[in-house]
């Protein structure tokens, strides 16, 4: 008998919406997540306080671990706090760096993750990766999908404006990301899933598509499902192949090669994304891309985020070098130096009159 249907590993709650922290108790305990309400909550030291002051009222069984930043030491610190405990879940409660952290411990720990986000920086808050600085740089690390994400809309108004800015030019780079895992599909008979990149591809359409801004609940709304579809997308297909192509090896790049001016990771993924985009030919949709970015308030240009010409030519030169064995647009061209600057020079172009037009 074939098996004609498969399980998808996803979150057994998905709350978006403004209010939903305040309800959190109760969405735990009616899905049985924690009906005793005892949880070890990780939070950093800066805003996670003042969520504490509000939140331990309605949550008198749980304890509150303060998570000093986002390494590995910092991860299995956490876990070890915890594990002489006996909780019913771990909740990691603040930005990217508390939820991979939580993510970490609590699978060290074997409890399930509950991920309370406050704000929308970028794809990793329903990733099965934890992604942590260590002695070697920055390692990602395979842990469960969250059991539960909570995404507060009026938390997520409170942060700067900026995290909702990086949250969209990662999620626009799933369009490039998913272009290049089909070109690898041609070009060298890489497996591809099917729904995979459908939910990766539509989580980034729609937050371009869309016409609100970054202060509309309904533009925010979509943005914050788009980050979770592509967080599962990644757990269907087992790898970050859905949300990570040639504008990851360029974010990459940035960061390795210039750590202490590198932008943030969204910057860098959606004008990485627009120029990738111009690289296989699709003229139309890297200008449109460039022009959402620039709507929202993102650098389409690398000078707009302190970089020179010189310097983006020789960040995509290494690109390629950050993820040995994946294959892109920039695998797939394998440009010379010269030739990577008068694509550059031609899409500078292109994007500046569309930004103007």
């Amino acid at each position: 008998m074939p098996v004609l249907t498969r399980l998808i590993p996803s979150p057994l709650v998905v709350d978006i919406r403004a209010g939903a922290l305040d309800d959190l108790a109760g969405v735990l305990a009616d899905q049985r997540i924690s009906s005793s309400g005892k949880l070890a909550i990780a939070i950093s030291g800066g805003s996670g306080a003042l969520l504490r002051e509000r939140l331990s009222p309605a949550l008198p069984g749980a304890s509150w671990y303060e998570v000093g930043g986002g390494t590995l030491d910092d991860a299995i610190k956490l876990a070890d706090a915890m594990k002489s405990g006996h909780y019913d879940a771990v909740v990691g409660l603040g930005g990217g760096k508390i939820i991979d952290c939580a993510k970490f411990a609590a699978a060290r720990i074997g409890l399930p993750l509950v991920a309370v986000a406050t704000n929308l920086s970028h794809d990793g808050l329903c990733s099965p990766v934890a992604t942590l600085d260590n002695d070697a740089g920055r390692g990602s690390y395979g842990v469960p999908n969250p059991i539960a994400v909570v995404i507060d809309l009026d938390v997520i108004r409170e942060a700067p404006v900026r995290f909702v800015r990086s949250g969209i030019g990662d999620a626009l780079s799933n369009i490039s990301a998913v272009a290049d895992w089909e070109l690898s599909h041609r070009e060298t008979g890489e497996q591809i899933d099917g729904l995979a990149a459908a939910m990766a591809r539509q989580a980034g359409e729609a937050v371009l598509r869309h016409p609100g801004g970054v202060g509309d609940d309904g533009f925010l709304q979509v943005l914050a499902e788009g980050l979770v579809l592509t967080g599962i997308s990644m757990s269907v297909a087992g790898d970050s192949r859905p949300a990570s192509g040639a504008c990851h090896e360029i974010n990459h790049a940035f960061d390795l090669l210039f750590p202490k001016r590198a932008a943030s990771h969204g910057e860098q993924c959606g004008l990485a994304a627009a120029f990738a985009m111009r690289l296989r030919g699709a003229h139309e949709e890297s200008e449109h891309m460039a022009e959402v970015l620039h709507r929202h308030g993102l650098p389409v240009l690398p000078e707009e985020i302190g970089f020179t010409v010189d310097e983006f030519v020789q960040i995509v030169e290494f690109a390629p070098k950050t993820r040995p064995g994946r294959y892109t647009i920039l695998e797939h061209l394998d440009l010379s130096t010269d030739a990577i600057r008068d694509a550059y020079a031609d899409y500078a172009k292109a994007v500046s009159q569309a930004i103007s037009g």
